[in-house]
């Protein structure tokens, strides 16, 4: 699988280390009062949709970038890669 980097160009999926959901980005606010309940679902809830899918990979063999990919989990076809920090400032986070 190609994922199409969005500094570096085309990269073999080789290079990355898939993480899972991108929802990770998203870290619970830890000062909240159902603090607890937010992180254990953060830790350990995950979905497994079978379609169009946003997924968070690290270019460890690279630029050490941290990405979102956009991949369909049934055909691996990537409709769109962008950077994680990117990503997270338009879910208004920082990163």
């Amino acid at each position: 699988m190609i994922i199409n980097h969005p500094l570096l160009g085309p990269r073999d999926a080789e290079e990355f280390v898939h993480l899972g959901d991108a929802a990770l980005v998203d870290r619970p606010d830890w000062q909240a009062g159902d603090a607890l309940e937010q992180f254990h679902d953060y830790l350990y809830l995950r979905d497994n949709p079978a379609g169009e899918y946003r997924e968070l990979w690290y270019h460890e063999q690279g630029d050490r970038s941290w990405l979102v990919v956009t991949r369909n989990t049934l055909t691996h076809e990537i409709s769109k890669v962008e950077l994680a920090r990117d990503f997270a400032r338009k879910q208004g986070r920082s990163a």
